[in-house]
């Protein structure tokens, strides 16, 4: 027992000693405050001190100058440029319609001296004009007028919810006139501490406003009609699924949703059920991806909206680079909401040709006394073969079918811009999408391809000026998309189109000796077309868009163009992530490249066939042995470690050769 007393004294009394050591260490060290942002965060460093100083860059866009670090702190992306000029045109009409029913007018910088230069008036002529106008309104009745930069007490509420450096919040202040606050919000302290920098820096902190909460709780905590916002404008990295419910209860009545979303895989079709967790609709991979992600989304909103009573109207929905915009209005009113179901659709593809179908979800029908009756949709519309190639069909949506823009709205941007050139640096890329969307045709949903159609026979692309001409001389409607460069948008039926492109296959012929007789391409050629089509080039065929040689589809102007990596606290810079990521994912599903000497070695293991032949002209430069050696002699007799192996074992006439080709 005493042996025992004598070990449990020991342990405890270099227990002690150790506790008093680290304690006399601990008090030589410097004690500062924990960091609150970084403990928030997660990211407070483990015995490593961030550096004071860091690096930052500054951007100039539009009329802002902002300041943001240098490494991914805070999400910058100048792809989104494009995105940022069109939503300031866009709040800038919608603010012209607001605030011109109050009588207000608003003044765009640059926007009247070139209405002077379009209407052309003399300088005499033009004052003798202001002197009519100064006559007729009494002092007290002087037109009221917004300008940018200063509050209208009736303008409009802006919120951006995710804000990041505030750029575009900024950009509101500086460019779009008749505003009455700008809340710039993010959940991150970072990105708020830079905000109020940059708002500090563009001299607009008596509009903006900088914010850090949750976005859904600063949406939810303004749903009373007296507190919600006339614009909000989402721009998420990734889905905007998650915010939706609150922003269609925190908009005021008829006030403008700007949402663009970015996870255009998951709209494109790659991942269907994610699509459906999301956004309440099953994407398919179709050519026609992109128009049907816009209607996918638009669903989406409609839905979220009728459960409050709300519904949407589509004002201009855009397809560019790597996401889809949208822009719509909210509205209050329960009959409307009934007719939202007869709005939705859903598509019955063919996985065999492409062809498609649209079958509503809800039908609306006229009753006595001017009342509308609303039913259940009677379908399907297809059989469960495709009856042009017999192959079956897959599923898709519900979609929104109706118009996706508001050409009298749209007409509106587009004059602005084309009048006022200079005030966006995209200026140009803008007028030559609406341009394009200026053309569509509204009630016409989805489209197809020209290579859709001719790699499903197996023939030769026609040009697509024929195709329309086709089309036109069918008496058919045709147009372009502005989602897709060779699309065609048609109101004619799938049998149509495919009774031209048998009519183009004759002129082009293809060999059916190669076809298979369960091919797409056999059954649909096997059937003599009932259209004789015309081919014959018409002047209204080429869209006036593409006669005037607007940029409509943008090439990327540089490398690495598009999304960009999220930003994370103590980020990389964006275009190292971008690098390191490509590098560590480059070829991921193949073997790692072995090392070039040691593929050398193993290639001089095998013969060269030609230098048997007497024809290899590369000598020692040649990549294969010119020894007459057998590759398993060679591997036996050679040590790995030596570079050069000692002729040895000589072959026979008749020894077989290695596998090695020049």
């Amino acid at each position: 027992m005493s042996r025992a007393r004598i070990v449990l004294w020991l342990s405890l009394s270099l227990r002690s000693a150790r506790s008093f050591s680290r304690a006399r260490f601990m008090e030589g060290q410097p004690q500062g405050p924990p960091n609150p942002a970084a403990m928030e965060n997660g990211t407070e460093p483990c015995g490593e001190e961030r550096p004071p100083e860091v690096q930052e860059t500054t951007v100039t866009e539009g009329a802002a100058k902002i300041v943001f670090p240098s490494a991914n702190e805070v999400f910058y992306n100048p792809v989104q440029e494009f995105n940022r000029d069109l939503t300031c045109a866009v709040i800038t009409e919608f603010a012209r319609i607001q605030l011109g029913a109050k009588g207000i007018q608003i003044k765009v910088p640059g926007e009247k001296d070139l209405q002077k230069v379009v209407v052309d008036l003399s300088e005499q002529e033009e004052d003798k004009a202001e002197v009519k106008e100064g006559a007729n309104l009494a002092p007290g009745d002087q037109p009221r007028t917004a300008a940018v930069r200063d509050i209208c007490e009736e303008g409009l509420r802006v919120l951006e919810g995710l804000a990041a450096s505030g750029l575009r919040s900024i950009r509101f202040a500086l460019e779009v006139p008749g505003l009455r606050s700008v809340v710039a919000n993010d959940a991150s302290a970072r990105a708020v501490d830079l905000m109020h920098r940059n708002v500090q820096l563009n001299d607009v902190a008596h509009l903006v406003q900088p914010s850090q909460a949750d976005a859904r709780m600063l949406m939810y905590q303004h749903q009373k009609a007296s507190e919600r916002f006339d614009v909000i404008d989402l721009d998420p990295y990734g889905s905007p699924a998650p915010f939706l419910d609150a922003a269609v209860q925190a908009v005021s009545e008829g006030g403008l949703l700007c949402v663009t979303c970015t996870d255009m895989a998951v709209l494109a079709g790659n991942s269907g059920e994610t699509c459906y967790s999301k956004y309440g609709a099953m994407a398919l991979k179709s050519r026609a991806c992109h128009e049907m992600a816009l209607r996918i989304v638009l669903h989406s909103l409609d839905l979220h909206a009728n459960c409050y009573q709300r519904f949407v109207v589509p004002l201009l929905s855009i397809s560019a680079d790597f996401y889809v915009r949208i822009f719509v209005r909210v509205f209050t009113g329960q009959a409307k909401v009934k007719a939202s179901a007869s709005k939705q659709a859903l598509v019955f593809q063919c996985v065999g040709c492409g062809s498609f179908h649209l079958q509503r979800l809800g039908k609306a029908s006229g009753a006595s006394g001017g009342r509308v009756k609303f039913s259940a949709a009677c379908g399907p519309p297809v059989a469960p073969e495709c009856e042009h190639c017999g192959q079956r069909h897959q599923l898709g949506g519900p979609m929104w079918a109706e118009p996706l823009h508001d050409l009298d709205f749209v007409g509106r941007v587009l004059e602005a811009v084309s009048a006022n050139p200079g005030r966006f640096h995209t200026a140009e890329r803008i007028r030559g999408v609406l341009s394009v969307v200026a053309e569509e045709l509204l009630d016409v949903p989805l489209y197809y391809t020209l290579d859709q159609l001719s790699s499903a026979i197996h023939c030769s692309t026609p040009r697509l000026l024929q195709l329309r001409s086709a089309l036109l001389h069918a008496g058919f409607r045709v147009s372009l998309s502005h989602a897709c460069k060779n699309a065609v948008k048609t109101d004619a039926p799938s049998s149509a189109l495919w009774d031209i492109m048998r009519c183009w296959e004759k002129e082009c012929p293809v060999k059916r000796e190669r076809l298979s007789e369960t091919s797409p391409a056999f059954r649909i050629l096997s059937v003599e077309p009932r259209l004789q089509a015309n081919f014959t080039i018409r002047d209204d065929a080429n869209p006036s868009s593409r006669q005037r040689g607007l940029k409509r589809f943008q090439a990327n102007p540089e490398a690495n163009w598009g999304p960009r990596p999220r930003a994370r606290p103590r980020g990389k810079a964006a275009g190292e992530a971008v690098e390191e990521r490509r590098k560590l994912l480059q070829n991921k599903r193949k073997e790692p490249d072995e090392d070039l000497a040691q593929r050398a070695a193993h290639l001089k293991t095998f013969p060269c066939k030609r230098f048997k032949e007497g024809t290899c002209q590369r000598g020692e430069q040649c990549c294969y042995s010119h020894s007459p050696l057998t590759p398993k002699a060679t591997a036996e007799a050679t040590p790995t470690d030596c570079p050069e192996a000692p002729d040895q074992n000589p072959l026979g006439p008749g020894a077989a050769a290695g596998p090695g080709e020049d």
